[in-house]
């Protein structure tokens, strides 16, 4: 159930932050001293990613690299920006989903605490009872044994004929 509903939302956020992430690219671009900055990026990133490409496939990684044309570098680092920002956006959402996932969890598990703290006092209260039921019927049966078994079927019948003599008298 809840799948479906956080893939939908990823893509919903995926899809609000293309526009933000395509005029971060733009503005790139244009801004001469960050203009530098990203060719700079770019440049280090290109380099570091064939020599990766040259190791895993075998070749030789002390052979010089081309560098990128300025506009490559631009397009490069403009694209990797825009992406790291959909992705920074992304991962903050899925961080603020699983808090509030969390803190749901939490707040279930103090209900449940709380419900198991309850059934154990009524335990506890039920076990006093019990207790003190067994008790009465301890002290039933001793008097019921002082008396006899005919004493305990003819209890109130034994009243009633002592409170008839008390009347008469």
């Amino acid at each position: 159930m809840i799948l479906p509903v956080v893939k939908l939302g990823t893509l919903a956020l995926k899809t609000i932050c293309k526009p933000i992430a395509n005029r971060l690219k733009k503005e790139a671009g244009l801004h001469p001293k960050f203009r530098h900055f990203i060719i700079d990026f770019a440049q280090a990133n290109h380099r570091f990613t064939t020599k990766m490409q040259r190791r895993i496939y075998g070749q030789a990684t002390n052979a010089a690299i081309r560098p990128l044309n300025e506009e490559k570098a631009v397009q490069a680092a403009a694209d990797l920006l825009g992406e790291l920002f959909i992705f920074t956006v992304a991962g903050a959402a899925v961080i603020f989903e699983v808090q509030r996932s969390s803190r749901s969890e939490a707040r279930k598990e103090e209900l449940r605490k709380q419900e198991l703290q309850a059934m154990k006092q009524r335990d506890d209260d039920l076990t006093k009872e019990v207790g003190l039921l067994r008790h009465k019927i301890e002290e039933l049966e001793k008097l019921a044994k002082g008396r006899g078994l005919a004493g305990i079927f003819n209890f109130r019948h034994a009243h009633t004929i002592e409170d008839d003599k008390s009347k008469n008298t």
